[in-house]
């Protein structure tokens, strides 16, 4: 029979145990895609070509939210890894027709991302894994998400909705942010300047209006959209908050309402484990060598080894396909139009390194890949049967240098 002190000892662990759980993911947090080290320099402005998509007058008057993933600046998606912002998604969005003055990164700095341990005093949601997506530990970005969306929609002079990029965990947050559609309550209109609201005719605004009355569709790259499986959900670092979103607002919840959906998943690494100095000699789904020569030498093994970790951190079994990070299971979401992507990694960077990509969801050469079907299914762009469509004869001429 236990003593009291190693009662006192259990119940001390017992404590420690989800407080050290967070640390570890702090400190292991490249794993999961994102730079390092930090930089929290922000680009002025962002240089853009829309002379390829002149034509595009209804994609120039869309406006578009980015929401960043989990350790995600907003840097990366402006001047990524300081390659300057030409090779930024921004400007690739910009260069497909989309006005940069409409496209809004929301608002983070990578240091913020520090403020998700305030779910450590979610007490005692925090440590039953009964946390919620507008907790202490998430509810910060979710109501900046809904103000930056409010702000970009007035912005665009509340005649055209929002079209939602969500990359990561950017994805899950993104749906938490739309909830169950709840609107007017949500959002901090205080934090807004009266420049926002001189626009528009608020003669046509609903009285109460509703998420989908902001937003025309989500699109997520890369997200995560369940927790792990199994008895492994009990381990997964939102301590609830992906759990309590996929039962209370599953799948495509908001399509009735108008929202279109489409989840994005890149289909490039198979995660293996692989033991200690032994060599992955399988050239299938296995990463780049330059990447592989990295973890070689910071002995990690492989991309393939990297992968099985990062999987298992978010699926509950690492022996999965993905994008490098996320399992490309995890990344499809139910009810939504499911793009996967042959080839194509979680983020700017090869994950857990400083190694730029050109392979990620937001890079020029892939882009068009998932664009097209998503704008198709936003309403804002028709797929014909053939090749003659206009989106496909825009984004034809943009590629031919036209």
């Amino acid at each position: 029979m236990p003593t009291r002190s190693e009662n006192n000892h259990f119940r001390t662990m017992a404590i420690l145990q989800p407080i050290l759980a967070f640390l570890c993911l702090i400190q292991t947090s490249s794993a999961f895609g994102f730079p390092t080290p930090f930089n929290n320099n922000k680009a002025t402005s962002t240089t853009t070509n829309n002379g390829a998509n002149a034509n595009s007058d209804r994609l120039s008057k869309i406006p578009v939210v980015i929401c960043p993933g989990f350790g995600n600046d907003q840097i990366d998606y402006l001047n990524p890894l300081e390659q300057g912002t030409e090779a930024s998604f921004v400007s690739a969005l910009a260069r497909r027709g989309f006005n940069p003055d409409l496209i809004r990164v929301m608002p983070l700095d990578r240091i913020e991302w520090v403020r998700v341990a305030g779910g450590l005093f979610d007490i005692p949601n925090f440590y039953t894994g009964n946390c919620r997506p507008d907790g202490l530990g998430y509810g910060w970005y979710v109501q900046r998400l809904r103000n930056t969306i409010e702000e970009a929609y007035n912005r665009a002079g509340r005649e055209e909705k929002v079209i939602m990029i969500g990359h990561s965990a950017g994805g899950w947050l993104a749906r938490a942010a739309l909830g169950d559609g709840s609107w007017d309550d949500m959002v901090d209109t205080s934090a807004m300047t009266d420049a926002n609201y001189a626009s528009g005719d608020d003669a046509t605004e609903p009285s109460s209006p509703r998420a989908s009355d902001r937003v025309r569709a989500l699109v997520t790259i890369g997200g995560i959209h369940k927790p792990p499986a199994g008895d492994a959900a009990s381990t997964c670092v939102t301590r609830g908050a992906l759990s309590y979103l996929d039962q209370m607002y599953p799948g495509a919840f908001l399509a009735e309402e108008g929202v279109a959906y489409v989840s994005v998943g890149g289909d490039a690494v198979f995660g293996r484990q692989q033991p200690k100095g032994e060599e992955d000699d399988d050239d299938e789904k296995s990463g780049s060598q330059e990447a592989n020569d990295v973890y070689k030498v910071r002995g990690e093994g492989s991309s393939p080894a990297v992968a099985y970790t990062a999987y298992d951190a978010v699926s509950g079994d690492g022996e999965r396909t993905g994008d490098g990070v996320v399992p490309l299971d995890w990344a499809l979401l139910d009810g939504s139009r499911k793009i996967v992507l042959d080839g194509v990694v979680h983020s700017i960077n090869e994950a857990g390194t400083t190694l730029p990509t050109d392979k990620w969801y937001g890079a020029e050469g892939v882009v068009d890949r998932w664009l097209v079907d998503a704008l198709e299914e936003a309403g804002v762009g028709a797929k014909a049967s053939n090749d003659d469509s206009p989106l496909t004869q825009m984004f034809a001429s943009f590629i031919g240098g036209n």
